[in-house]
């Protein structure tokens, strides 16, 4: 493979494979310094973050500064009140926006950012905690930090070894690794996430079946000794392709679907009992059913329309139209 100092020229394809192996083995560095250097300031930072009484506020400039803000945005969205501070902006004013009870994560490769000068002075000043994630032990960043998270060193993608690349995929990973480690820390469940994420195909996968489901007369249902002309009738009249089946205490004992009627499909079809063309104990669902676990079950058992059953009672039909309508699946 050509090194930077190559002048071979090399194809497209070349040079994204060398890019993205380059940037593998930074983060293969990375996971090896989380079980070495990493691993007590990494915990300590989760735990310092975990017990503040205010926010995390996450810092950065120029590249750095980029990953800050999705790392700000990463954390909000799951359980960390956080949000992004310019530090350019910080000495014109923004430096109100932190307090004693926050605690701030800065940003910076080198570790000698001048802009962050001031917001490093502030947290000393009002003894506000301050992790550092930065490449150098020594520089004035980690040195200055209460928690130095220091990344290993590795060599950039770019092959000028100038433009931050596999540097930038290695922060983006580790404040990744600290929202994830956070939001496990926190108990956050989907539950937790739907409220931060209502938009969306997000949003959509984190609905719940009994926020779909077709509920009461809509439902075609009917009994275990009804004559099939009539199970007929009612799934022409419901248009959802299937009738369920109860039995005397309205349990949920069989289904009657377009299938059965074509693999039953005879002469005297319409004066059989549902009894001899039903499916027994037909797949079900329960109304705290996630979309995406509905999807699956749908799609593992081939059906479109699938019975929400409640105490063995049906309180719903959940139909795949209704997902695609979403836009969930």
């Amino acid at each position: 493979m050509s090194t930077q100092l190559d002048c071979e020229v090399i194809s497209p394809i070349q040079s994204a494979h060398y890019t993205i192996d380059n940037e593998i083995s930074g983060l293969q560095a990375l996971k090896l310094a989380l079980d070495g250097s990493l691993k007590e300031p990494f915990e300590k930072a989760v735990a310092t973050i975990i017990g503040a009484k205010g926010r995390l506020i996450v810092t950065g400039m120029g590249k750095s500064g980029h990953i800050a803000r999705k790392l700000a945005a990463t954390l909000a969205s799951t359980g960390t009140p956080a949000f992004f501070v310019h530090p350019g902006e910080a000495s014109h004013g923004d430096l109100g926006m932190i307090r004693d009870v926050d605690v701030v994560l800065a940003m910076s490769w080198s570790g000698e950012t001048a802009e962050l000068a001031s917001i490093i002075s502030y947290t000393r000043r009002f003894k506000v905690p301050l992790i550092a994630m930065t490449s150098k032990e020594t520089s004035t960043l980690a040195e200055q930090s209460d928690i130095a998270l220091c990344m290993p060193k590795i060599k950039e993608a770019c092959p000028h070894g100038l433009a931050p690349t596999t540097s930038t995929t290695v922060q983006l990973c580790l404040g990744d690794a600290l929202a994830v480690a956070l939001l496990e820390s926190r108990g956050f469940t989907p539950t937790d996430f739907k409220v931060f994420h209502p938009g969306g195909s997000l949003g959509a996968n984190l609905q719940y079946v009994r926020d779909l489901m077709h509920k009461g007369d809509q439902m075609p249902l009917t009994g275990i000794d009804t004559r099939m002309s009539e199970v007929i009738l009612i799934m022409s009249q419901k248009g959802f392709g299937c009738v369920g089946i109860t039995d005397s205490d309205g349990k949920l004992v069989g289904m009657v679907t377009d299938g059965d009627l074509r693999r039953h499909l005879s002469d005297d079809l319409l004066t059989k009992s549902v009894r001899g063309v039903m499916t027994e104990g037909p797949k079900t669902l329960s109304p705290d059913t996630l979309v995406p676990a509905a999807i699956e079950t749908m799609n593992s058992s081939s059906i479109t329309a699938i019975f929400v059953i409640q105490d063995h009672m049906p309180v719903g039909l959940l139909h795949m139209h209704d997902i695609l309508r979403i836009g969930a699946a």
